[in-house]
């Protein structure tokens, strides 16, 4: 198999799609879709996202120190590439697109209630790096809708008909998995 060398680019793909929901002092929410977003620790549970300083969510962030990821399903797909292409100093996205919004639990940045599951962060750090700059945040609470809970208290992401983005495109992310966390490693069980 032959490749193909690029000069040094951003291409790791595919990753999430997300929309994220900011807020300025004065009470006015934007959002915006990010495919830039992972994450960075879990103790304390923390999350890096790349904006542009253009981007009117920055001025929000930076200003208010709080955001909400929220996780769209594939049914949002337009709203989703209109929230990454449109700015909100031109219109009210979340109206344009009938989105709701819902308080959050631990910051005063609300959720799109159409979104299954919702990340509450606050801001620790911005990371000036060029183009974009990293916002890492603190996750001080998940929103996460009952029908993706089974009665054990496992989360089934993939009833939430999330999607990812992968160089210019969306895919929705498929339904059943290829292996789980350590299965390359577990010993199999012996029949009785």
């Amino acid at each position: 198999m032959s490749r193909t060398n690029f000069k040094g680019s951003a291409m790791l793909n595919p990753v999430p799609v997300v929309l994220v929901t900011s807020k300025n002092s004065e009470g006015k929410v934007n959002v915006f879709t990010a495919g830039w977003v992972g994450t960075a620790c879990t103790r304390p549970p923390i999350i890096s996202l790349a904006i542009r300083p253009e981007r009117l969510s920055y001025e929000y962030i930076k200003e208010t120190g709080e955001f909400v990821v929220n996780l769209p399903s594939k049914g949002l797909v337009k709203a989703v590439d209109f929230c990454g292409v449109k700015s909100g100093r031109d219109l009210d996205k979340l109206k344009h697109f009938n989105l709701n919004i819902e308080e959050s639990e631990t910051i005063s940045v609300p959720s799109i209630k159409e979104c299954p599951v919702a990340l509450e962060c606050k801001l620790k750090d911005i990371i000036q790096l060029g183009s974009h700059d990293l916002f890492l945040g603190e996750v001080t609470n998940v929103q996460v809708e009952d029908f993706l809970i089974d009665e054990k208290g496992k989360i089934h992401y993939e009833k939430a008909n999330l999607m990812s983005y992968c160089h210019g495109e969306y895919y929705p992310l498929p339904e059943k998995s290829i292996g789980k966390f350590g299965f390359s490693v577990q010993k199999k069980k012996k029949k009785k």
